[in-house]
């Protein structure tokens, strides 16, 4: 009699050590999931930062670091950068040498051109990093908008609708040289169309619109 107790108090408490070694393990896994989420939420934060930080530079803009054209631009989905400025080589040259004498256009489409490679170059891809993307790039193309005028002195206060219409065209002509170029391949569509299918509601609202004061560029 006396042993079966025994036996029975053995049992119990190996169930006991059994349920206790289990709701240690499942207590254990919280905490390291909670912490990997945690770890991931502090790298998302610090990614968003960085997006919001990546500016175009009067050097970028005067061409002072050109890189060499490159030899396969269109062997990966990144593309080339050799002088590390955020902006794909090829499009950086196109820009170039499509606008050599007009300071005002290259900065517009440089911003344009950094905003949109961001969305290929992204080492974290989730709902955040979208929208900080989606929000410089929006802010870029709103820089087109603005700068346009700028750019080619046509909108003033007498403005007529034919004026108005010319400024658009332009704003239209300036943002597609910049997405024929970044979307040249369907390995490039597809990777900036799934980017952006990470959004959540909208971009983020973060004001401004230009990296570069365009009314200080002499031309």
């Amino acid at each position: 009699m006396e042993q079966n107790k025994i036996e029975r108090k053995v049992k119990i408490w190996s169930v006991g050590k059994i349920i206790i070694g289990f709701i240690v393990g499942v207590y254990i896994i919280i905490l390291i999931v909670g912490r990997l989420a945690l770890e991931d939420d502090k790298k998302t934060v610090e990614q968003v930062a960085k997006i919001h930080n990546t500016k175009i530079t009067m050097n970028d803009v005067l061409g002072t670091n050109l890189p060499p054209e490159p030899s396969n631009p269109d062997e990966t989905v990144q593309g080339v950068d050799a002088n590390n400025n955020g902006i794909r080589d090829d499009v950086e040259l196109d820009i170039f040498e499509a606008y050599p004498n007009s300071q005002k256009t290259r900065a517009v489409l440089l911003q344009y051109a950094l905003t949109q490679q961001m969305a290929v170059n992204q080492p974290i891809e989730n709902a955040e990093t979208a929208n900080a993307v989606a929000g410089e790039d929006s802010r870029a193309y709103g820089c087109i908008g603005d700068g346009k005028w700028i750019i080619i002195n046509i909108l003033r206060e007498n403005s007529t609708d034919k004026d108005v219409e010319k400024a658009r065209a332009l704003g239209y002509e300036l943002r597609e040289f910049i997405e024929k170029r970044q979307e040249n391949t369907k390995d490039r569509k597809t990777a900036i169309h799934d980017f952006y299918e990470l959004l959540i509601d909208s971009s983020d609202d973060i004001g401004g619109k230009c990296d570069i004061d365009l009314s200080t560029l002499p031309d």
